[in-house]
This record gives structure tokens, C-alpha cells and sequence, in this order.
């Protein structure tokens, strides 16, 4: 089968499904995306720039759609060209809504089945929109919020079936969308994702390899801001230290902001708020790692005792999946994203998000008794099995709805 898959950040949520289908052989695949520095064997990358953007100067309102239509425009010429030059023409697209990059491909193949992976719709209640008290949303947020749902809406109209990784995420988009979406995770290699009790990381600060033995607690966010909850697991360390006094903390994302606005701070948000907790921490216990390397964080996640999962309400993260499937012992946010993944006392804990004290508490009763909850770990696991794993669950759901459209080649068979 000939595919073509778009996003501009290669792989983005294609991951899984890119390099399996690149692994059997057999198939031509095309991966269209604003970065030449990711290769996959297998793939051709095919990097295209965006016709036009925005001036920095621009209207406010109009700045994603019109950086939207320059990436569409950008993407379907960069497409047209290859088929002109290879006369490469896919019996299916693969492709994100959310940047524009698939608004015009109907207009250059109409008879190319496409499908469009939605991820978020932006309105006022139930999102990370005036979710948090401390950052209450402007009175321009509503019509910010309408203006950045352009690009998804057009997009219900390009696509000829859409997908989203989870309930919670489907529900965000308007009732009219549904009868054109499929929920089905994008997938977790469970089947290389399981626990170690005999991981071990060393630590440049420390002497000894830490491992299970350790009272050891991981936070783990692409970045550390308040959409992950960064603000409220920096304000649990003092009591997650005064009631255990030899836990360490393992902090492990990057120091800038994906979601929502940055800190003032010079040091941003970590700086804000070593600045509000500094003299009530003990910092030689606590461990800014940074982002390590996918190894290294499967190991850490391996001999935590106490795995903590914050997040307001928004997309679920692949590291809390990733965690269960590693049979962690989670602490998490009890937000609706979260409940769909974990269920309090079955395959994890759930803490109020705006609590810290609540969180400090149900993590030293973790620390203290960790036989008590070992059964949560497996649990989790099987969770994910069940709903989340790319090999049994996922893969076989996103190829039947891929040759359930595709009339011009075989169907991808599972081995």
C-alpha cells in the first residue's frame, strides 16, 4: 500500500504505526513533515516549509488560520512536486489537523482517502482554559478559544473519517464531529515496557547506583510547567521531605513551556517556584534531571516507588501509559483525562490537583507501606493492555479502519 502520513513534527502520533507498517516491507511510505532530521528505514522523508507565516504584528485572531493555510499550502505543493518528480500518489493520508497541514489535499487528490487525527477543542469549560484560579483566563480568552477551532472545523470537511486517542478528547469537540471519529489510542509497545526490580541509574551527585531499594519519587513532564503540574509537585516537596526524610526526588522534563503561557521569571517556572519553597526543601535530595535519553527513563520509572502523574485537564501523556505499563505505583491528578486511564485504589492513586498537602500525604503513605500497593502496578498493567497496547488493542483497529477506506490496494494484513 502506498501511504502518506503528515505532520510536521515526523513522527508526532504515528510513531508505532509508521515504523511497523516500515518493518513488515512491502509498502511505500511517504513521511511529509517540516523536519529533514528524523529518518526511519524504510520511509522517504519528504520535508516541506510553510508557504507563508503570520507577522509577529499580525491580528491576533487570524494568526492560526493564516499559519495554518501557509503550512496546507506549503504541504500540498511539496506533494504535488513529489508526484510530479517519483509519481508517488498515496491510496491513503495519514495526516494531523491540527497545523493546517492537510486543509488542501482534497483539492489536489479528491479521490485520496484521508484520515485526520484531531486532538484538542478549545472552549471555556471542562480544558486548562480557566482551569487554574492563579492564571484566570482574559476577557479575549472565548474569542481566542473560537478563533484556533478554524482550522479543526475545516478540517471535519477534508477528512473522510477522523481519530482520536481517547474518549475524554472526543468529547471535547462538538456533538456534529462524532459520527466521523473512531477513539483508539495510538498505541504503547507494552511489549517492551515492563517492570525491573533490578533497575538501577546512577546519579553524578551520588556515590552508589540508586535502585528499588531506595525511597525513590519521579515527576516526569515533556516540560515542567503548571499544565503538567509542575507548581503543585514543587509545593508537596517540603511535606513529601518532613514525612520522609530519605525519599529523593527525580524531576524529569524540560525548563520551558509547551502549553499555555511561560513564567515571568528569569529562571521560569522552576525558578518561580524554587524561589517560593527554596528554604523549606532539602535540595541535595532533590534531582533536576533534564531530559534523558528513553533508556534512562525507563529504568528510572523502573525503581520508583512513587511515580506522580500531574496534569490539568488535557491530553493524556504516552509517560503515564508508558508508567503503567511498567507497573509503576502512580499518584495522580484526579482529572477527567486521568479517571479514563486510572481508577482510584485499582490501578492508581488519585489526588485533588489543587491539593498539595493531599498529594505530600498519599505519597509518604506509598512510601511507607509499598507491599501495600503492589498490586496497583499490575493492575495498570493490564489496563493498558486492554485499551492501550499497540500490538494487540491499537494496531489492529487503525488497520481495519485504513482498509476499510483504501479500494485501490490490497488490505494490510496483521502477521
Amino acid at each position: 500500500m502506498k501511504i502518506l502520513f503528515v505532520h510536521q513534527n515526523m513522527p508526532g502520533q504515528y510513531r508505532e504505526l509508521v515504523r511497523w507498517l516500515a518493518a513488515q516491507g512491502g509498502h511505500k511510505l511517504v513521511f511529509l513533515s517540516q523536519r529533514g532530521d528524523v529518518k526511519i528505514p524504510g520511509v522517504h522523508t519528504l520535508v516541506y516549509k510553510a508557504f507563508h507565516t503570520p507577522a509577529k504584528d499580525g491580528f491576533g485572531l487570524a494568526k492560526d488560520w493564516e499559519a495554518a493555510a501557509g503550512a496546507g499550502f506549503g504541504a500540498v505543493q511539496a506533494a504535488q512536486k513529489f508526484e510530479q518528480e517519483h509519481g508517488f500518489r498515496p491510496d491513503i493520508i495519514l495526516g494531523h489537523t491540527g497545523w493546517g497541514e492537510l486543509s488542501f489535499f482534497k483539492d489536489l487528490w479528491p479521490d485520496v482517502p484521508i484520515i485526520g487525527f484531531f486532538e484538542y477543542y478549545y472552549s471555556m469549560d471542562g480544558g486548562m482554559v480557566g482551569f487554574d484560579p492563579e492564571q484566570p483566563p482574559g476577557p479575549h480568552a472565548p474569542y481566542f478559544n473560537r478563533a484556533r477551532n478554524v482550522v479543526p472545523c475545516l478540517n471535519r470537511e477534508v477528512v473522510d473519517l477522523g481519530h482520536v486517542p481517547t474518549y475524554w478528547q472526543r468529547d471535547r469537540f462538538p456533538a456534529s464531529f462524532h459520527d466521523k471519529m473512531y477513539v483508539c489510542h495510538d498505541g504503547i509497545r507494552a511489549d517492551r515496557l515492563h517492570a525491573n526490580p533490578d533497575a538501577q541509574i546512577t546519579l553524578g551527585r551520588l556515590e552508589q547506583p540508586i535502585s528499588r531499594g531506595d525511597e525513590i519519587v519521579t515527576y516526569v513532564a515533556r516540560n515542567m510547567e503548571r499544565a503538567r503540574g509542575f507548581h503543585i509537585m514543587m509545593r508537596a516537596l517540603p511535606a513529601i521531605q518532613a514525612a520522609r526524610p530519605n525519599a529523593r526526588i527525580l524531576m524529569i522534563g524540560g525548563n520551558e513551556a509547551s502549553y499555555g503561557r511561560e513564567s515571568d521569571h528569569p529562571g521560569g517556572l522552576r525558578g518561580e517556584m524554587e524561589a517560593e519553597v527554596g528554604q523549606h526543601v532539602d535540595w541535595s535530595r532533590v534531582h533536576f534531571l533534564g531530559r534523558v535519553p528513553y533508556a534512562d527513563l525507563c529504568r528510572i520509572i523502573q525503581l520508583s516507588r512513587c511515580h506522580i502523574y500531574l496534569t490539568m485537564p488535557f491530553v493524556l501523556s504516552w509517560s503515564l501509559l508508558e508508567a503503567m505499563a511498567m507497573e509503576a505505583t502512580i499518584v495522580a491528578a484526579d482529572v477527567a483525562p486521568v479517571r479514563e486511564a486510572i481508577s482510584h485504589n485499582e490501578t492508581g492513586l488519585l489526588v485533588d490537583f489543587f491539593d498539595p498537602e493531599a498529594l505530600a500525604a498519599q505519597v509518604a503513605e506509598v512510601l511507607a507501606r509499598p507491599d501495600d500497593f503492589a498490586a496497583l502496578g499490575a493492575r495498570a498493567r493490564a489496563r493498558v493492555m486492554q485499551d492501550y497496547d499497540f500490538l494487540t488493542r491499537c494496531l489492529p483497529e487503525h488497520l481495519s479502519q485504513i482498509n476499510q477506506l483504501v479500494t485501490t490496494a490490497p488490505p494490510i494484513r496483521l502477521p
